[in-house]
């Protein structure tokens, strides 16, 4: 692939996500959901937690040299992050969202406002960082990685700190 079709690739995923994002925000929700769903939240801590170890794995694989570990453990993040996604959307059609009712709203507040536009906007930077890196275009990819790195991990680990603000939450 070239870089110009991994442009395009690229931008058009990150479209079709914002998208996606948008509709579900201004869709009617669904009349009752599905049980499946009750346990999904904690899912997607546990695919947020687990990408965010393997981001720390990665980063040590790629300082010991071994780049076919290193680059292992980017897909299999690039691979849960697109579960968590999917999982993510179909989630939130059938519950929409849920209010935080603890003592620490400026906390988690903070948080989430944080979290979100910056899950948002890393996406296309993952995706081209994933992208140089496969191609072994090391300066672009190392170049890209430096920034767009630590907002990856910031965004995994906020993750599951959302869901344990909200888990006494969800369903009630």
């Amino acid at each position: 692939m070239n870089n110009k079709k991994a442009h395009w690739i690229i931008w058009s995923f990150t479209i079709a996500v914002f998208a996606l994002v948008i509709i579900l925000h201004e869709m009617p929700g669904a009349e009752s959901a599905p049980a499946f769903t009750a346990f999904q939240p904690m899912l997607h801590a546990i695919i947020n937690g687990t990408c965010f170890i393997l981001l720390l794995a990665s980063l040590f694989a790629v300082k010991s040299k071994n780049i076919p570990l290193h680059k292992g453990l980017n897909t299999l993040a690039m691979i849960l992050s697109l579960v968590f996604l999917l999982s993510y959307v179909v989630y939130h059609h059938f519950t929409g969202d849920t209010s935080y009712g603890g003592d620490y709203r400026g906390l988690y507040l903070f948080i989430l406002l944080t979290h979100i536009p910056l899950a948002g906007l890393s996406l296309p930077f993952i995706l081209y960082a994933y992208y140089f890196g496969m191609t072994n275009q090391i300066g672009q990819h190392k170049t890209l990685v430096r920034y767009t790195y630590p907002v990856w991990l910031y965004v995994t680990l906020t993750g599951v700190l959302v869901y344990v603000f909200l888990a006494p939450y969800y369903g009630a």
